[in-house]
């Protein structure tokens, strides 16, 4: 029997936070997360949302949009590894197309589940002052098996971000060798700290590990989705 899953919608739009901004990409909003972080501002519950099976959200997405023209299908959520099971399928009756996981890095044996199916791994490093949850533990052992994928690592911080959290983030980013983009917590479609703080940040994170970066939630700015 197919596997079914809640898609809370589909949508086609522009990347917005990470090394590949400004890049078209087709976003698939699962229903669901095994986190309630404090920030988040996203609609995932499953009220309103639609049940597909791999091969009929395969057909939805070739009947209404043009994959020619997008770099990659970006499974985001909520927490799309949830749905393991149904990724493998829903892979396997796509055309040739990246696939891009947007995760909160936690679900290790989900991942190992998939990973030959993902092309790009956006993984969420969550901080305790911002976040409300300590699962540096998870993304260390996450981000391990992360390897022969592209992978990044996302922070949103705000102004209690403390400097132990950035030297164990740092320290995250060295041992497992992927890019840091911090990416300031957004209040509406602005950022919730000045230009000066987000410059003092991104130098004490560069004073451990050079390969970070600073980029705000772009798309907010463009008041794309």
């Amino acid at each position: 029997m197919a596997t079914e899953v809640k898609i809370k919608e589909i949508f086609e739009s522009i990347q917005g936070e990470s090394p590949f901004v400004g890049t078209k990409q087709l976003f698939i909003r699962f229903c669901g997360c095994n986190l309630n972080c404090d920030y988040c501002d996203t609609n995932f519950d499953a009220k309103d949302a639609v049940s597909y099976t791999a091969e009929s959200l395969v057909k939805k997405i070739q009947n209404n949009y043009d994959l020619k023209r997008i770099h990659s299908v970006s499974l985001t959520g909520g927490e799309p590894l949830l749905h393991a099971q149904f990724i493998n399928e829903f892979v396997h009756f796509l055309p040739d197309i990246k696939i891009y996981l947007e995760t909160n890095a936690t679900l290790t044996d989900e991942l190992l589940n998939v990973k030959d199916k993902i092309d790009i791994i956006s993984a969420d490093i969550k901080l305790p002052s911002s976040a409300g949850k300590d699962t540096f533990d998870l993304h260390d052992k996450f981000l391990e098996n992360c390897n022969g994928i592209y992978t990044f690592a996302k922070i949103v911080f705000d102004k209690n971000i403390t400097d132990e959290e950035i030297k164990t983030c740092a320290n995250l980013g060295e041992k497992h060798n992927i890019v840091l983009i911090l990416q300031p917590k957004m209040d509406g479609n602005k950022m919730s700290v000045d230009n000066d703080f987000c410059q003092n940040i991104l130098n004490k994170f560069l004073n451990i590990y050079p390969n970070t970066r600073l980029i705000p939630q772009v798309h907010k700015f463009l008041n794309l989705r």
